[in-house]
């Protein structure tokens, strides 16, 4: 991902940060056959490896698990993101020297894939998985609120993933490139927006209007 220096993000934990935030990826693995990709619920266990190792599981009739992956593997997290109208920036009232852009945050997971099909290894990704998204609901449901028999054969149809993270690539474009008025002027923008995903990207710009 190229990635210009005022928007790159770095240091692990601020990464995981991210990574948690962004909730479904796109995991991508380069084939004999081609590109293949699936959108995926991923979970990070930050204490496995140096970087962290991700854990997921695909449907058993996925092809994807069955291709031989030719290289490193690929897990895209997307957060918030929204349209930048230059109308937004004081140089259109200067000098209409401004065009439109987009602010966003993207991150890229890289690793060496290893997909398995143990019961017992698939049993703990999926009440991870699970116990991470209902722990916040006032009445959340846990695996074992099913019957055994049925979890079992549930999880005869699913394939686990394992992904060691080799190497993290992130980009977080909040306006950075801007001056502190047109960052203000953005924020401002976002947060007054009817669409949620870009209230969301006003908050992750971190910028408190001042008083007019």
């Amino acid at each position: 991902m190229y990635i210009p220096s005022k928007f790159h993000e770095d240091g692990v934990t601020a990464l995981h940060q991210l990574m948690e935030a962004g909730g479904l990826c796109n995991f991508i693995t380069a084939t004999p056959e081609g590109l293949i990709g699936t959108p995926l619920p991923m979970f990070l266990d930050p204490n496995e490896g140096e970087l962290g190792t991700l854990y997921g599981h695909l449907a058993r009739a996925n092809p994807q698990w069955q291709l031989q992956p030719v290289g490193e593997s690929l897990a895209i997290f997307m957060g918030p993101d929204a349209y930048v109208t230059p109308s937004w920036y004081e140089a259109k009232k200067a000098d209409g020297k401004v065009v439109p852009t987009w602010n966003y945050f993207a991150v890229h997971v890289y690793g060496q894939v290893e997909f398995f099909d143990d019961s017992e290894r698939l049993m703990d990704v999926v009440t991870r998985l699970t116990d991470l998204h209902e722990g916040p609901l006032a009445s959340p449901w846990a695996v074992s609120d099913a019957p055994a028999d049925f979890i079992q054969s549930m999880l005869r149809g699913i394939v686990g993933l394992r992904l060691p993270i080799s190497r993290i690539d992130a980009q977080k474009k909040m306006s950075q490139n801007r001056c502190p008025k047109d960052r203000e002027n953005v924020a401002k923008g976002f947060c007054e927006s009817d669409q949620e995903t870009a209230r969301a990207a006003g908050k992750l710009m971190g910028i408190v209007r001042k008083p007019d």
